[in-house]
């Protein structure tokens, strides 16, 4: 008897997480994945205009991201896949007792295709409040 495997289907869009520190609220954006474009070469710590992306006025600053997998990229691995590095904190281990080290799978610094998740910073505001721009595409606010 032969055994059925469902495919995995792939989602066809790219969450932003876009955090505004002057209201301490984070907004969860969802593009079409043919805007990847726009990010693909770009590292974490770039600021990017919001221009392309609809946000007038706005500049944003990558912060992070993750992969379709779930592997968390890190500011310290100038590459574009994933490594198995030895880590002491954050982005993708969390130490419980001091000077404990692990070798974990993170991805590298820089953007590239198989991004799934990508965060953003507000580092200049635009004419329009973020808050209104959410609502009016119809996107979530947390």
């Amino acid at each position: 008897m032969a055994v059925r495997r469902r495919k995995r289907m792939e989602e066809e869009f790219l969450v932003l997480d876009i955090g505004d520190p002057s209201t301490r609220k984070t907004y969860h954006f969802k593009l079409p994945k043919e805007n990847i474009k726009f990010f693909l070469g770009r590292k974490i710590g770039e600021e990017i205009p919001g221009d392309p992306l609809g946000m007038k006025g706005y500049t944003f600053k990558i912060t992070g991201g993750t992969d379709k997998d779930g592997f968390p990229m890190h500011p310290s691995l100038q590459i574009l896949g994933k490594k198995k590095a030895l880590l002491s904190s954050s982005p993708g281990f969390h130490p419980k007792k001091e000077g404990e080290r692990r070798a974990k799978t993170v991805r590298g610094a820089i953007i590239s295709d198989a991004i799934k998740q990508i965060n953003l910073r507000v580092i200049r505001l635009g004419s329009k409040a973020l808050d209104d721009f959410m609502k009016k595409e119809g996107s979530e606010a947390s």
